[in-house]
């Protein structure tokens, strides 16, 4: 069950007025610019006319000019240069744009990426590995920042080292020739929001004597690939070489950019930052999720047709290969939840299997997050060491959280949002224990829908995708708009392809529209004909005949009757008294008594075929407020009595010819009184 807050973007009406005059922008777009924050002369034109910025000046990042002069020294006598990468997109495009810039320089060099069970980053065993080649000079791209002791062993081989990286510096800084990383102390550049292919885009700038623009079209696509595959945020000088790239991978593509896009059946449809987030960049994590990510390097590299289509087709069976894995272990990890209801009521989520592949586990954790609003930990168990990938939701801290109980753990790393873990497989239980004390009194989030504008479905026309246009590209930190259209009625459900997609006819006042909701049949969407909801929605042209069209795709549904606010406190304090813990807004009514239960019995009744959805249930009882929380328990209540069944997709039925029972027997209706009446 997964409730999600919805927060709408309020700004000023009369700023939006000004700004759209002052700079001819649509008033939709000037709304959603201001609603993000974008309200000064120098951050709109930043935004809307980034094809005038002026690249930064390379030599502004510290170290920049001694990295220039140490690398210039090794291409001149022919010194054998060993470039070091990493095995997701961001380090693989990194890797493929600097070997591109020595291979015109006709420098002596070879590359190298590590093997993801060799884990991120230099070590010992890759020095040793890149001075076995005869590497003289180790240039990093998007790692090496944190490799302190290791540049120490490189130079006790007499390798020097230029360090290029993006990722945060810690308390001592390696001793390299050259330390590139503009989040490192001292570093007075003024465009940080760099992913490592764009450090090494710096440096191939500065390696030209600054000659940014030169370089811009020759390495624009390695750039946006590498960018928005490592989620940075899309704003300032990246929105100009996003931009750029963009044009570039649809325009004139490298032989291999255009063999991903051909065997991933991309080639006939509109190139945009969406293409290379969900097309591109998780073909190239593929290669290095399953196997190696040597193949992703050669494919940015090759620059023959046949070659390329031989690799794309690897690749691509890579990424099936990943996607089967990834579902395979999202399986094993709901049958866990399923199995014991204690764990998947668990604030922060943890579930462990036996040689789960590591390759693929973060990414199962952001789907469990995803399917159940909480945030997770995916543990793989191999032999006595576990390994584990968490995800979180904004307004929890994960890295505190894990801060907090790290005498669980062998070592563990990350953000605020994602982490990685490491521990002993006998500890994962006193681990997953640990970690939902720390959480048990932090209230947590909901997963935020945001909406970015209310809409007026009757304005809904091509025009509004002139002004969505004026907006991109998009990506991190300027998100694709939500719309939110609110009291609509459904005048009809049609199913599409056979029932996996629906399309829903809508009305309000005179004003009739269609929408389309992707990945629901017609058994799993709980909102009847005839019902009054809110939608969260995104604008698309679909090009039909000759002729442009509006697509409207539902992102989510609510039911407009609601007071949310209340209904969401009702949410919070259902499950709090699930879990044992009193709430910390008591209020009148939590658990509900024999006549209620009925109520909520009858009601279910009354549909013959069974009902959809526990919000309906909450509709036909009038408990639109936190009333919520006695119908979720008495739900809860009827199935351990065994009156009532719950399908995954949230279909009650009635269980026939059910023998009485007696509603004081139900243990979740006496755990909730209890927890009522103890104080925690």
């Amino acid at each position: 069950m997964v409730v999600k807050q919805w927060q709408i973007a309020e700004c000023d009406k009369d700023l939006v007025a000004q700004i759209a005059h002052k700079y001819n922008i649509d008033p939709i777009a000037a709304w959603i610019a201001v609603s993000r924050g974008l309200t000064t002369d120098e951050q709109i034109d930043e935004f809307f006319y980034y094809d005038d910025i002026e690249l930064s000046d390379p030599f502004s990042y510290k170290d920049m000019d001694l990295a220039v002069q140490r690398i210039n020294r090794a291409i001149d006598n022919f010194e054998r240069i060993a470039v070091f990468g990493d095995y997701d997109a961001d380090g693989v495009t990194a890797t493929a744009l600097l070997c591109s810039y020595l291979e015109i320089r006709e420098a002596n060099f070879f590359y190298d990426l590590p093997k993801r069970e060799e884990g991120y980053g230099l070590s010992n065993d890759v020095i040793d590995r890149l001075h076995a080649g005869g590497a003289e000079l180790i240039i990093t791209v998007d790692n090496g920042i944190n490799s302190v002791t290791e540049t120490e062993y490189a130079k006790s081989l007499g390798i020097d080292l230029v360090i290029t990286d993006h990722h945060r510096a810690g308390d001592i800084i390696p001793d390299a020739c050259a330390v590139v990383n503009p989040h490192q102390p001292g570093c007075t550049s003024t465009f940080k929001d760099l992913a490592g292919v764009g450090v090494a885009f710096k440096l191939v700038c500065a390696l030209e004597d600054g000659a940014s623009e030169e370089m811009l079209y020759e390495f624009c696509d390695l750039v946006t690939i590498g960018t928005i595959a490592d989620i940075i945020p899309i704003i300032g000088e990246n929105r100009k070489i996003i931009s750029c790239g963009i044009r570039k991978i649809a325009e004139d593509p490298r032989p291999g950019l255009y063999s991903i896009r051909k065997s991933a059946g991309n080639i006939d449809k509109p190139f945009n930052a969406s293409s290379v987030a969900f097309t591109i960049a998780p073909r190239l994590n593929a290669a290095g999720r399953m196997g190696s990510s040597m193949q992703a390097l050669e494919i940015l590299l090759c620059e023959d047709d046949e070659s390329a289509e031989a690799l794309a087709s690897e690749i691509e069976s890579a990424n099936q290969k990943r996607q089967k894995v990834e579902n395979d272990i999202l399986d094993l990890a709901v049958e866990q939840l399923e199995s014991n209801p204690d764990m998947a009521l668990d604030k922060i989520i943890v579930c462990d299997g036996e040689y789960w592949h590591n390759g693929v586990i973060g990414i199962v954790a952001s789907r469990i997050v995803e399917k159940y609003g909480r945030p997770c930990l995916i543990i793989s168990r191999d032999g006595d060491i576990a390994k584990g990938s968490g995800r979180s939701l904004p307004g929890f801290s994960l890295f505190d959280a894990l801060t907090a109980v790290s005498d669980t753990l062998v070592k563990f790393g990350g953000h605020t949002l994602a982490a990685g873990i490491t521990l002993q497989s006998s500890r994962v239980d006193e681990f997953r224990k640990a970690i939902n004390e720390y959480a048990k009194n932090i209230e947590m989030p909901f997963p935020v829908q945001r909406i970015d504008m209310r809409l007026n479905p009757s304005v809904i026309s091509t025009d509004i995708l002139s002004a969505l246009d004026s907006l991109q590209p998009f990506g991190t930190s300027n998100p694709t708009p939500v719309f939110g259209l609110f009291k609509m009625k459904i005048d009809s459900i049609t199913p599409l392809s056979g029932g996996r997609h629906l399309r829903l006819s809508l009305s309000k006042n005179d004003t009739h529209i269609q929408a389309v909701k992707f990945g629901v049949s017609p058994d799993d969407f709980p909102f009847p004909v005839g019902s009054t909801v809110d939608l969260a929605v995104t604008l698309d042209a679909n090009f039909y005949m000759g002729e442009t069209r509006v697509s409207i795709l539902i992102k989510a549904v609510r039911f407009s009757a609601f007071d949310h606010d209340e209904y969401l406190k009702g949410i919070r304090a259902y499950y709090d008294l699930r879990r044992g813990i009193r709430p910390s807004e008591p209020f009148t009514a939590l658990v509900p008594d024999r006549d209620f239960t009925g109520r909520i019995y009858k009601a279910i009744r009354s549909h013959v075929n069974g009902m959809c959805g526990y919000d309906l249930l909450c509709i036909e009882t009038d408990n639109l407020r936190r009333g919520v929380c006695p119908v979720l328990l008495s739900l809860d209540a009827l199935c351990e009595l065994n009156l009532i069944t719950i399908a995954e997709n949230g279909s009650i039925h009635i269980i026939e010819n059910a023998p009485k029972v007696n509603l004081d027997d139900s243990s979740v209706l006496q755990k909730a009184k209890k927890t009522l009446t103890v104080e925690n």
